[in-house]
């Protein structure tokens, strides 16, 4: 850890240098770039500072303790010893984690898209109920939340929903929900008040820069069409809605929420970005090491992350192996307390990578 410490010092320095140098500061792309890795190490050097400072008085600390001294000095040497090693096993652990790789998405918005699974339309009901719990989280943390694509069925529910949630880390948070989502309940039709189980899939998407991907104009079929359902005469007398096909992945888009082709174009390429992305980053993740990958997940969209069970009111993730008992909280959108377990889970297995 030490020599990675010392690497990332020097480091520092010549990006400091870099960041004062006039010819650097002439070219503002490759000076902005010097900036943002200057500033993201910044948190580290001041932290690497610190526990050189108290590693220096520790040392400083034993040698005097090996000098002929009267008892009381020795004993007020011996708790300033007690202390400076306290801070220093702290800021051990604090280093760690700053060492930990960043993900680069962690600030970005979301593009969250939750489908009905098995279990028909108290499927559909589940989305629906995901959609909304999901919806005031984000209101709770004050972020905004933007209807991209819907497709609603007749029993109330969805059979898919795509929305993009903005704020400021909220990808850092939301990133743990990708995955199948489980509830058992006794749905309102059941008379016989028989427990059914069904599913729901969540993916959750960061939202992509043009600088991040590039799309090939000519490997996209744009085809529009007129919207079906609920919207009033607008929707069903023009073109408005529209779909995109990739064709290189056969990745398919389609929007029509919104009254102007415009935006359902400009909607439908945000969302096609944040899939090609996706896509693109598992495959260069599946080349990773499985020993090198976090033992949380956030990711695979057919792993079975967490079950909503409505007659013992439990929520359980079966990553952690968690059960809380608010459901009615938690399907209201109060749920820091599993989000902040699965990120504890998650530095806790990335910190065994740090030495």
């Amino acid at each position: 850890m030490l020599e990675k410490l010392d690497f990332l010092e020097e480091k520092y320095k010549e990006l400091s240098k870099k960041i004062s140098d006039p010819e650097v500061i002439s070219n503002t792309s490759e000076w902005q770039k010097y900036v943002k890795e200057h500033a993201q190490l910044e948190p580290i050097i001041q932290k690497y500072k610190e526990y050189k400072e108290v590693n220096e008085q520790l040392n400083d600390a034993k040698e005097m303790l090996k000098e002929k001294l009267d008892d009381d000095f020795k004993e007020m040497v011996k708790e300033e010893i007690k202390e400076l090693t306290a801070r220093d096993e702290e800021l051990t652990q604090e280093l760690k984690l700053l060492l930990i790789p960043k993900d680069p998405n962690d600030e970005k918005n979301v593009i969250m898209e939750i489908r009905a699974g098995a279990g028909g339309d108290e499927a559909g009901i589940f989305a629906g109920d995901l959609f909304r719990m999901y919806s005031r989280y984000a209101e709770r943390n004050g972020w905004k939340v933007e209807l991209m694509s819907s497709n609603s069925q007749g029993v109330g529910g969805f059979k898919e929903v795509v929305v993009m949630i903005k704020g400021k880390g909220a990808y850092s948070r939301l990133k743990y929900e990708s995955g199948v989502h489980r509830v058992q309940r006794v749905p309102a039709t059941e008379s016989s008040g028989r427990i059914h189980t069904s599913t729901a899939t969540v993916a959750v998407l960061p939202e992509v820069d043009d600088i991040d991907i590039e799309i090939n104009p000519n490997d996209v079929r744009i085809d529009v069409f007129r919207s079906s359902g609920n919207g009033g005469q607008h929707v069903n007398t023009t073109d408005s809605a529209v779909r995109l096909t990739h064709i290189p992945t056969g990745m398919v888009v389609s929007c029509q929420d919104e009254k102007s082709q415009l935006k359902n174009k400009e909607k439908a390429f945000k969302i096609l970005k944040a899939r090609l992305y996706d896509k693109y980053q598992a495959e260069r993740d599946a080349e990773v090491a499985e020993a090198r990958r976090s033992q949380v997940g956030t990711g695979d969209r057919s792993e079975r992350i967490r079950t909503y069970n409505f007659p013992q009111g439990r929520i359980t993730d079966h990553r952690i192996n968690l059960t809380v008992y608010k459901l009615d909280a938690f399907l209201d959108g109060d749920i820091d307390e599993m989000i902040d377990s699965l990120i504890t889970t998650d530095q806790a297995e990335k910190l065994k990578q740090v030495e």
